[in-house]
């Protein structure tokens, strides 16, 4: 048009300047900018709201507040502009002060107005103010205009007000995509997945095809309730409506895929995308983290990086748990450096991350190095730190930081206690388990049946049992943990028969029994002595409990008819053993040789073991006490020599045989 000497007026740059709004052509509206300056119509309305509108759908939103401020002149178009774009930008408390500047001005606000400021109120949970619009929406008469009624509909559902919300869209005389959308997105974020399904179904009985933005907010209720037959029903009517392209509605499949255990689906879906953003990978590294495939989610994330898509702060917070599961420390230590490199690492959730991934890995003086020089700090950051001290043996420091936590105004939360109870347990801190158990009480946690579990594990373990048994009376529900931990109590504390009388009340209570739950009930049979009723209970768990017994239960068996004396028939039990027996079951043969004074057997046993595990200094100890009872002190000087020329040392005040079963009963 230029080039043929025709020169644009008002209406060629109010037309011209959404074109560049809608491409983000902010380098060309600058241009078109400064011909409207050259000739001379910066004042009229129309063209100068075309222009805030065009700065601020191209990302420069204090362009945009510097041309609205010199307007002269504003009408209701040029106010919904400024308050549009500040709410698309995601500075909504700066929209609803824009919204208030409108007000004093005297610009009575329209339908338009009311459909961008109320999505402002939703994205900041502002129910009040948004109460306050709806004032404004009624007195206007307005309240039937379907956008305004779908915004209110998704402000009451977003600021938690779901009833509220549904009642608005009940009365909604008609009801668009969108209204429906709002709807089903209300209840999905909201926990209520089953309703959110239900309203899909109804908007279809209604006749009202579903948009990608619809798919996008059920399939995460699907995802949420598990429910992956929905799920695979709703994955076709996608590709029915040919929106299998979008990467918002195939990132949610993925997704959903994930969540619902079908992960060959969702990397099968992933694979297939035309496209993937971040969003896409992170959704495909946290579903393999989810579902354990930690190695996949390290060898996805490498790939991510590959492909050129830069990892953002989610990328980070999901991937380091992988590394974390693994004990991937070289990994980490890699991921440590991209986020100090991105500049993540005052990003608290991220520097959490970083320290629980430390921990987990045994470097739990990096992690304490990372933790003591974070900026800030939040009960997140501080269980971390007390459980890493904790799972590293480091109970003391674990109950040091949970005191330092306190003194620093940090109230503790149900996390915080099941990681700190643990350690109570673990130092006999009787004393500071009450301390806690007080605490606990005051916060009103007690409901809380993870917490009330590690509670009765604290007493028991602490050897107050009465105790841990009147806190297990006064639980209103009880998972198998909680049952696990009273069996086991019992079981550790020497009441043996009390421990099988709670495992049969466990299963008539209708609780399943786990393979922890057995792996109590045999090892207080073996202390007992009750051989028959231990065989039973292992015979048990392949049917009717269809458990399959692991090395700790084989061990378990091997011990019980070992300490009553059944030497050859525990030989038998071995040799048949489906799983090829490991140290730990000679080890305990071993032991049981000595006690009972079967000297060949421990003889051969001991020979056994010096090619398993020839470093453990607990079978020559053992094989020289066999040989001291029994006046042998010629091999007693000879097992002694091979120590020494092996480098062996012996350490001081260790019971093998006890410190195993005490693992068993920690297997919680």
């Amino acid at each position: 048009m230029q080039r043929t000497g025709f020169q644009p007026d008002q209406f060629t740059f109010a037309s011209v300047l959404p074109a560049c709004a809608k491409v983000g052509a902010l380098e060309q509206g600058m241009d078109v900018h400064q011909s409207i300056n050259e000739r001379g119509i910066s004042s009229n309305v129309v063209v100068v709201t075309a222009l805030v509108d065009m700065y601020a759908k191209c990302g420069s939103i204090d362009k945009a507040r510097e041309v609205f401020d010199k307007m002269p002149q504003r009408n209701v178009v040029s106010w919904n502009v400024m308050i549009a774009g500040y709410a698309q930008m995601g500075y909504n408390e700066k929209a609803l002060e824009t919204y208030k500047q409108m007000q004093l001005a005297s610009v009575k606000p329209n339908s338009t107005t009311f459909a961008s400021i109320l999505p402002a109120c939703a994205k900041i949970g502002d129910l009040q103010q948004g109460v306050d619009i709806h004032q404004s929406i009624k007195e206007r008469g307005i309240s039937s205009d379907v956008a305004v009624a779908t915004a209110l509909v998704d402000m009451y559902a977003k600021c938690r007000n779901i009833e509220k919300a549904h009642e608005l869209f009940d009365r909604m005389p008609k009801k668009d995509v969108i209204s429906w959308t709002a709807m089903i997105s209300g209840y999905a974020q909201h926990e209520f997945a089953e309703k959110a399904l239900q309203m899909f179904k109804q908007m279809q009985l209604a006749g009202v095809k579903p948009n990608s933005k619809t798919f996008s907010s059920i399939l995460p209720a699907c995802a949420k309730m598990g429910a992956l037959e929905q799920g695979i029903d709703i994955h076709q009517s996608i590709k029915d409506r040919g929106i299998l392209s979008n990467v918002v509605v195939a990132t949610a499949l993925v997704d959903m895929y994930a969540k619902c255990g079908s992960i060959d689906k969702a990397r099968e879906l992933f694979d297939r995308m035309p496209e993937r953003d971040v969003f896409s990978w992170n959704t495909m590294i946290v579903g393999y983290t989810q579902n354990g495939f930690v190695e996949k989610a390290l060898e996805t994330f490498k790939q991510m990086q590959l492909a050129g898509v830069k990892p953002d702060s989610t990328t980070f917070a999901s991937i380091l748990p992988a590394c974390a599961k693994m004990g991937a420390l070289e990994q980490g230590i890699d991921i440590h450096q991209n986020v100090t490199e991105q500049g993540f690492l005052s990003d608290v959730v991220i520097a959490s991350a970083l320290v629980d991934m430390y921990a987990k890995c045994g470097s739990i003086d990096k992690a304490f190095e990372l933790f003591d020089r974070m900026p800030q700090r939040n009960v997140v950051t501080w269980n971390t730190m007390i459980a890493g001290y904790a799972q590293n043996g480091l109970v003391e420091k674990a109950l040091e930081s949970f005191k330092q936590m306190q003194l620093e105004g940090i109230k503790p939360n149900s996390t915080t206690f099941i990681n700190i109870l643990p350690a109570c347990a673990k130092m006999g801190a009787l004393e500071q388990g009450m301390n806690i158990h007080q605490s606990i009480t005051e916060e009103g946690l007690m409901s809380d049946i993870v917490v009330a579990s590690a509670l009765v594990d604290m007493y028991a373990k602490c050897g107050s049992i009465e105790k841990a048994r009147e806190l297990f009376d006064r639980m209103r529900q009880r998972d198998v943990v909680s049952w696990n931990a009273m069996i086991a109590g019992y079981a550790q504390n020497g009441f043996c028969k009390d421990a099988l009388k709670i495992f049969e009340l466990m299963k008539h209570s209708g609780t399943y029994p786990n393979i922890v739950s057995f792996a109590c009930v045999l090892y207080a049979c073996s202390h007992a002595g009750l051989v028959d009723e231990g065989c039973a209970y292992f015979n048990h768990m392949s049917k009717p409990y269809c458990i399959t017994p692991t090395v700790d239960h084989y061990v378990c068996v091997v011990d019980l008819l070992a300490r009553a004396g059944y030497l050859e028939d525990t030989l038998n039990f071995i040799i048949k053993m489906p799983v090829k027996p490991v140290a730990v079951v000679w080890m305990c043969f071993l032991a049981a040789c000595r006690s009972h004074m079967n000297i060949g057997l421990g003889v051969y046993t001991a020979m056994l073991l010096f090619d398993l595990d020839p470093t453990n200094s607990a079978t020559y100890i053992l094989l020289s006490n066999i040989y001291a009872e029994v006046g042998r002190w010629a091999e007693v000087q000879m097992v002694r020599k091979l120590m020494k020329e092996r480098g062996i040392n012996k350490i001081p005040g260790c019971s093998w045989i006890e410190g195993q079963g005490q693992n068993l009963l920690q297997m919680n």
